[in-house]
């Protein structure tokens, strides 16, 4: 079933406006769990409650602010926050295009769907220029009162736009300060043949999520009224730096 178009604009690259439909590319599949009065089974309302009256606040006694201090909240009207927002548009500004192996990952946060929205020729022009240099548009867009960092990405036939995370809010690798450990050329050789006797093709199919499927589980075991018994978690011993050896040669025999 195809999804719903979640909004609409243009991807703008100087002159040149492609419009295009904006789907999400991914849904999360999570049980939910409601607190419950355990005496009834009712579902709970939740309500704010002053710290100090320890009395419920209403709604319409309710408004924000942000620590500067502790205990220090300026308050935050709505009228003053809607100052800040974003200036709204339907156009995702392309910036500059640079090469996807720029890219780190860590820096991709949510991908959605790019559809044509009408004569699909520019789109497809940039599929295929996007595919041919292989090179990202790292664009700016705004969305529901939010602005956004991202990157236009093709994949097959189609387009993706990735939003990005900015820098200040990626921890650098070098920050956990990792010690250089010098490795034997027989380590190294056992550690490469393990990857490559594992080696095979990504096919996500081929994975479930146990956890969700063992919640799914125990929620129907529990609707037919069965007793469910408790069992104590396995403590695991981490192997020493003097074992991983032996462990890494142990594995590649069992896959040999």
């Amino acid at each position: 079933m195809a999804s719903r178009a979640i909004w609409k604009g243009s991807i703008r690259i100087g002159s040149v406006d492609i419009p295009v439909k904006l789907h999400t590319a991914v849904r999360e599949e999570r049980i939910q769990f409601h607190l419950l009065h355990r005496r009834d089974r009712v579902k709970l309302k939740q309500q704010m409650i002053c710290a100090h009256e320890q009395i419920p606040v209403p709604a319409e006694e309710q408004t924000r602010g942000s620590a500067v201090e502790e205990g220090k909240y300026p308050r935050v009207d709505p009228a003053e926050l809607e100052q800040a927002d974003p200036e709204a548009s339907r156009e995702i500004a392309v910036r500059e295009f640079v090469k996807s192996e720029q890219i780190d990952p860590v820096f991709l946060e949510r991908v959605y769907i790019l559809e044509p929205d009408g004569p699909a020729n520019g789109y497809h022009a940039l599929v295929a220029a996007l595919a041919e240099t292989d090179v990202q548009g790292i664009c700016t867009w705004t969305m529901r009162k939010r602005s956004y960092l991202g990157a236009v990405q093709t994949r097959g036939r189609t387009l993706r736009l990735n939003t990005l995370r900015y820098r200040d809010e990626v921890i650098p690798a070098q920050s956990l300060k990792l010690p250089k450990i010098p490795l034997s050329e027989k380590e190294l050789k056992i550690a490469s043949d393990l990857i490559a006797q594992l080696s095979a093709p990504f096919q996500p199919q081929k994975f479930v999520n146990e956890h969700q499927k063992k919640l799914q589980q125990l929620i129907d075991r529990k609707a037919r009224g069965e007793k469910i018994a408790i069992l104590r978690p396995r403590r695991l011993k981490a192997t020493t730096p003097d074992k991983l050896f032996q462990t890494l040669a142990a594995s590649l025999k069992k896959v040999a």
